[in-house]
Formats: C-alpha cells, structure tokens, sequence
C-alpha cells in the first residue's frame, strides 16, 4: 500500500528567485476558446507605466480550480481572521493596456 501511496506523489521544487514572490495589485485577465492568460502588474500610484511582472496561462479547467481553490482559501483566512475589506480603487488609466481585471 505505501508503495502506490509514493508512486501518486509528485516532487514539486521551487528554487530561491521563485520563492521570493513577486507583489501584484492589479491582475489583468484575458481568454480565448482554449485558455485563460493572467498578467500579474504592479502599478505604482503616479506613475503612467507599468511592465507585466508575470504572465500565467491557464486552460479554462485549470482557471475553473484556481478560482474555486482561491475561493476556499479566501473562506478559510475570513474565518480565521475576519473579513476581507474591499477598498474603492481609482480607475485606470484606459491607456494602461489590455482590458479586464480582477
């Protein structure tokens, strides 16, 4: 049994540059008939440009598990710590680039 048990698990590394993380406060989501494109970008207060920090793309099953395991995690912290307060944010700028957001 424990034979199987190791045979289904998967060795998952994450070197030192990925585990630093990359700070996003703006997400910018896209999608054709295939996939799903999320472009991570941190745009700073002022400043009339901002680059893409991260691009993933997603096939519309996998998005459909990110958003539902995003969601049980979000329920699981409010219960932990109370709610998540949503803050007014300015527009952007309709120049910024690619539209839609989350």
């Amino acid at each position: 049994m424990n034979d199987k048990a190791n045979e289904k698990q998967i060795n998952i590394e994450l070197d030192e540059a990925i585990a630093e993380g990359t700070y996003s406060n703006l997400a910018i989501i896209n999608h054709s008939a295939t996939e799903f494109v999320v472009d991570f970008v941190n745009i700073m207060p002022g400043r009339p440009k901002a680059k893409v920090k991260s691009r993933i793309v997603l096939t519309p099953q996998h998005a459909k598990r990110l958003m539902k395991a995003l969601g049980e995690n979000i329920h699981r912290f409010e219960k932990a710590h109370g709610q998540i307060k949503e803050f007014e944010q300015a527009p952007i700028p309709m120049n910024f680039g690619p539209t839609g957001e989350a």
